[in-house]
């Protein structure tokens, strides 16, 4: 039971942290019948009873089709717990994974997580819920951490909570802050049943080379893994190439900053507060513009598939040649990866200026 209150204590803490339940949420867990999401499912079981708690849990499994799948007895512990186990049909998964493979050794895992998450969505809609809860722990952030880096030449992990704007779905991982070490012992205490996968990819992804290397480097360097837990949310202490990036203009003193970081988020507010610009969304890229080292003004701007779409240019100082040098920079660079394009200016008092320059697309 001890271990069962830790897990408690550490879905509340990322609870509050991460702001991941709210009242009359209605929550599909999805199960797969290993030991974390049915360690999950009875640790929601209780923590739904908190008073700071007060939503609906609605566990699923998919049956993608694999062979030897059997939803029984993993619906018979759900049962004795106080849950009705809901099984998707979601076949039809296996089918074309297997006219994915070719001649391939194994699955095409890429297509098989696309396809679930599919069908996660579908379950979720269906079932009436407005939440997916998934089991990803704390080492699974860490592997995932490691992946990218390694494979992809990003730094980023899965968040504890991403809203699907398209589905209307958002997806939590109450687990985030849980040690893998600590759902094995729960679910040993708990008489936690586990079921072994019927991925015939299981023990041979590149998952299980990340966990066998982060091994030997916790071997090696015991406080490794309480560092690396630490790190995804030590924002205070991030530092990478990007916080000092700029994009120069040759010979001009002029480069456009983007705005990443929060200093330079207010920045940008300050600015636009000051000179009265209109609201922005999000889906824009934003810049600041400098001249050597003094702001002068903010940029927002879309590139399409074809179309770059110049939502705003404001300058502090209204200085035409500036102006001028930032419209042809912005043109010079994206016609180089864009071919042909489509430059698109939001109406604005500088037409003419633009039209000077044969800028003549405006919405």
């Amino acid at each position: 039971m001890n271990s069962l209150r830790g897990i408690l204590g550490l879905i509340r803490k990322a609870d509050q942290k991460f702001d991941l339940f709210h009242e009359k949420d209605r929550v599909m867990i999805g199960v797969s019948g290993g030991k974390d999401s049915m360690v999950l499912a009875l640790a929601l079981s209780q923590y739904k009873q908190f008073k700071c708690a007060n939503f609906e849990i609605v566990p699923a499994i998919l049956d993608l089709g694999f062979p030897g799948f059997d939803a029984k007895p993993i619906k018979k512990y759900f049962t004795s717990i106080g849950l009705d186990l809901k099984v998707v049909d979601s076949k039809e998964v296996y089918k074309i994974l297997k006219l994915q493979q070719k001649e391939a050794k194994n699955l095409p895992c890429s297509i098989c997580s696309r396809m679930k998450k599919a069908a996660i969505n579908k379950a979720a809609k269906e079932l009436g819920c407005n939440k997916v809860a998934f089991a990803h722990h704390g080492d699974d952030a860490i592997e995932t951490l490691f992946m990218n880096e390694i494979f992809g030449g990003r730094v980023a992990t899965f968040q504890p909570k991403m809203y699907l704007e398209r589905s209307n779905i958002e997806f939590v991982r109450p687990l985030i802050l849980v040690h893998e070490s600590e759902i094995v012992i729960c679910a040993k205490e708990e008489n936690v049943p586990v079921f072994p996968s019927h991925c015939p990819n299981d023990g041979q992804t590149m998952r299980k080379e990340m966990k066998d290397l982060l091994a030997e480097i916790y071997n090696k360097y015991p406080s490794a893994k309480k560092n690396f837990f630490s790190m995804l949310e030590n924002y205070k202490k991030e530092q990478l190439y990007y916080s000092d990036f700029y994009e120069k203009i040759e010979r001009k003193d002029l480069s456009l900053k983007p705005v990443i970081l929060e200093k330079d988020a207010r920045k940008e507010h300050e600015i636009r507060h000051k000179l009265g610009c209109e609201n922005f969304d999000d889906k824009y890229q934003r810049y600041l513009i400098y001249k050597k080292d003094k702001v002068v003004g903010v940029l927002s701007i879309e590139v399409g598939k074809d179309t770059l779409y110049i939502h705003d240019l404001e300058l502090i100082r209204e200085n035409k040649t500036i102006r001028k040098d930032i419209m042809m920079h912005l043109k010079r660079y994206y016609e180089h990866l864009i071919n042909p394009l489509t430059i698109y200016i939001k109406k604005s008092k500088y037409k003419d200026f633009y039209k000077s320059l044969g800028f003549n697309n405006y919405k």
